[in-house]
């Protein structure tokens, strides 16, 4: 269903802001007005917009947008399917994750082009954002659900392929930065418009900070029109050693990167990735903009306990908790963006940081900050519609209630 025109009185959360007497107005699949509401009603046309009821005590939020998504309702990113990914997609717009990557494991070369050639076809028709490859250039020592038998050294002549198959839908490429070619690799990235996400890396703190600052340097120089200049860290903590007091690593150099606003780091706020305190700390260290709230959902979202797949591995789910079968690491995540955002606010973290994270940021590393992630006069209609409680009562998606 699709309204013409459509207004909304309701608090306003977006760009780190809160408007508590606000009005939200929709006119075909964009954002007409977003403001306060006695300025809205000051409007000629004011009249012409018909008021849709939302519950006493709601909240307007952008459509969520998440980096980081292997998959729901039983459908798999890394294995494809067309009828299955459509009912995904379904699935987590509805939810409230209006914009997303389709994110890839590590898996046989052919397996990664296939799905990429697939899932092209779903960012092509405006579904997805893109796609993001979690892999194949990973540490062995830090694979995690990654599958070790097919991760190796940087390879351009296959990011070359891959980078084919996605009809240039390829966004972000998670590599180790102690694998020799490292370097050449985020060159060869940047200059297809792909952003560099550091994962999966048993490095030392020092390679760790000087690939992020390469990184940094490459996408500084690229002189893309809107896009990012951060790298980006696929979910913090998981993948890499933890800190240490006598050898920070990876996450030590990630953390003071972040901090300086040089990088982006994803957190998996779920209760199961992190735990509560640690999604508190992060947000009170490197502050909100500089943190993009993912899911890393796999098959099982949006459903029991079971066995799944992600990827070539499979994944035994229980009390929502992902983990491979055969060693019982972690395997992604069961919950939804929206979700990560209310267990996000639920440690203590103010609703606009926690919007902020979801919204603005992941808008900016995807090239797509003028378009989505805010709540703001000519931008897509993607709108949650949020009780006091920050339980979804509705999603609309281009203008289209869903």
């Amino acid at each position: 269903m699709t309204a013409s025109r459509l207004v909304m009185f309701a608090t306003l959360v977006s760009d780190g802001m809160k408007v508590t007497d606000g009005a939200l107005a929709i006119e075909d699949d964009r954002i007409a007005f977003a403001g306060n509401r006695d300025d809205f009603l000051l409007r000629e046309d004011a009249e012409q917009f018909p008021e849709h009821p939302v519950p006493e005590g709601a909240v307007l939020i952008p459509g969520l947008i998440d980096l980081h998504c292997h998959g729901a309702l039983g459908a798999d990113f890394a294995a494809p399917e067309h009828q299955a990914v459509t009912a995904a997609l379904e699935f987590l717009h509805k939810a409230g994750t209006t914009t997303l990557l389709a994110s890839l494991v590590t898996a046989e070369r052919g397996a990664m082009i296939q799905a990429t050639e697939i899932l092209a076809e779903f960012a092509e028709a405006g579904q997805i954002a893109g796609i993001h490859a979690e892999g194949p250039f990973l540490s062995a020592a830090r694979c995690g659900a990654q599958d070790p038998r097919y991760l190796g050294n940087p390879d351009p002549e296959f990011v070359d392929e891959l980078f084919a198959a996605s009809r240039g839908q390829l966004r972000t490429m998670t590599y180790a930065p102690e694998l020799e070619g490292t370097d050449e690799l985020i060159s060869q990235l940047v200059s297809y418009g792909i952003v560099p996400s550091l994962g999966h890396t048993d490095a030392s703190a020092q390679v760790t900070a000087d690939s992020l600052l390469f990184a940094r340097e490459q996408l500084r120089s690229a002189g893309v029109d809107g896009f990012t200049e951060k790298p980006t860290v696929t979910h913090l903590f998981n993948g890499m050693p933890p800190l240490h007091h006598r050898e920070p690593g990876p996450v030590g150099a990630c953390l003071e990167t972040a901090q300086r606003s040089d990088a982006y780091v994803e957190l998996i706020a779920d209760g199961v990735h992190l735990s509560p305190d640690t999604v508190r700390l992060m947000f009170n260290l490197v502050r909100a903009r500089n943190i993009l709230l993912v899911s890393d959902s796999m098959a099982a979202t949006g459903l029991a306990d079971g066995s799944y797949t992600l990827g070539p591995q499979e994944v035994i789910v229980a009390d929502g908790q992902a983990r491979l079968a055969k060693d019982g690491s972690l395997a992604g995540g069961t919950a939804t963006l929206l979700q990560i955002l209310q267990a996000t606010v639920s440690t203590g973290i103010p609703l606009v940081q926690a919007v902020y994270a979801a919204t603005v940021n992941p808008a900016s590393q995807i090239g797509l900050a003028d378009e989505v992630g805010s709540l703001h006069y000519g931008f897509a209609a993607d709108v949650l519609v949020l009780d006091e409680h920050l339980q979804l009562v509705q999603t609309f998606r281009k203008g289209e209630l869903l």
